[in-house]
């Protein structure tokens, strides 16, 4: 399995692919163990076509929903935090911790906010999250989080918004259905690679085809 083959690059790698599994293995479904082995099999693809530290990309993978603010109360920090704590332990070079905490620190959507830290190592880990939020597994996650969080499939009466901050993005209890036009639909347009923006198109033209079916089945014309 090309996932077992990546996390064996470097021992590092593959002691944060344990912890990983062992603080995910139960998790919401939708940010759970599977989606970080998709994540990382995705920034391997991508990786192989950019200038990187490969070693950072792959702990930034496995690393980045390590504690997720959804499930913290909202606390942005948590994350960093934790991801910097295993590194510690492992005692890894403090320019790597750094590196590896700022991925996880930056790498949410939070409602389209322009982030303050780039890297190479950062761009090809947020397209392979991204990549894992769209497509065929983006609507599955998209349900799962949404029943989830107990909040209605769809609702003709409550049409998407554009969130003006983070918070507002963060603070949505929007029907399922609303949640592609506030994020998933435009992401396509937000990949920093070559690899993850050719690797979008596809997945963001089967939305809109299981949009369009799931809006003829509704009877509904769509939002104005």
């Amino acid at each position: 399995m090309l996932f077992d083959q990546i996390i064996q690059c470097s021992p590092l790698v593959a002691s944060a692919a344990e912890y990983a599994k062992q603080t995910l293995e139960q998790a919401e479904g939708g940010h759970d163990w599977q989606h970080i082995q998709r994540v990382v099999v995705n920034s391997e693809r991508i990786a192989q076509s950019e200038a990187c530290d490969q070693e950072i990309v792959f702990l930034g993978a496995l690393l980045h929903d390590i504690a997720d603010s959804k499930f913290h109360g909202g606390d942005d920090e948590i994350g960093p935090l934790t991801a910097r704590r295993f590194l510690i332990s492992q005692n890894a070079p403090e320019t790597l911790i750094e590196h590896v905490e700022q991925i996880v620190r930056h790498i949410s959507y939070k409602g389209g906010q322009k982030s303050s830290f780039y890297s190479p190592e950062l761009a090809i880990v947020r397209d392979a999250d991204r990549l894992d939020a769209i497509g065929a597994i983006g609507i599955a996650r998209a349900f799962n989080y949404g029943g989830f969080k107990n909040r209605k499939i769809f609702d003709p009466s409550i049409a998407p918004v554009a969130y003006a901050t983070k918070e507002a993005y963060k603070a949505s209890t929007a029907p399922t259905i609303n949640h592609f036009y506030e994020k998933l639909l435009k992401l396509k347009d937000l990949m920093h690679t070559d690899t993850g923006k050719a690797l979008a198109q596809q997945r963001h033209q089967y939305m809109l085809d299981f949009l369009t079916q799931f809006f003829e089945e509704v009877q509904f014309d769509g939002f104005a």
